[in-house]
């Protein structure tokens, strides 16, 4: 693989990293629009502000690349996300739901970002590097969050459904 691949396949992987972070954010705004809990319903806005903050970053490092942005990647994944937010609408047990798909989320977008920041180190571009090292702990934190909570999910859904227990 020549140089050229290399830096190539980097702004390929930080397109694909926009995409997903955009993605991400219709998708939140979903769940944040099917949750009634008003403490998990401030995590997934505090989560969205930082999702935000991650594609900014991404951003700025295709930017600094000379790239821009890949509009057919961005179509699919908020295409993606839209489906979801669909879903969601029509669903009966949100909670539970909604915090395992974000959990999924939140570890595919740490897998994306293990693997733009080592493909980034082989490039030698430090500043993504140090952007996926950002974006991956806040994701892991996120991650945490939602694992420290399943009761807390399954007692909202319970609730929700009418369901004692």
């Amino acid at each position: 693989m020549t140089d050229t691949d290399l830096q190539d396949k980097l702004n390929e992987h930080l397109k694909d990293a926009q995409a997903m972070e955009q993605s991400v954010k219709r998708m939140l705004d979903s769940m944040i629009s099917t949750t009634d809990d008003p403490a998990v319903k401030g995590e997934l806005e505090h989560h969205r502000e930082e999702t935000e903050r991650h594609e900014k970053l991404v951003a700025g490092r295709l930017e600094a690349r000379g790239e821009g942005s890949s509009s057919v990647k961005e179509a699919v994944g908020i295409g993606g996300a839209l489906l979801k937010g669909l879903g969601d609408q029509a669903r009966s047990d949100k909670p539970m739901q909604n915090a395992r798909d974000g959990y999924v989320t939140e570890h595919l977008e740490i897998a994306a970002y293990e693997m733009l920041a080592r493909i980034a180190e082989r490039a030698g571009d430090e500043g993504t590097v140090e952007v996926c090292r950002r974006n991956i702990a806040d994701e892991r934190a996120m991650a945490d969050k939602i694992e420290h909570n399943w009761d807390k999910f399954v007692k909202l859904d319970l609730k929700e459904e009418a369901i004692a227990r």
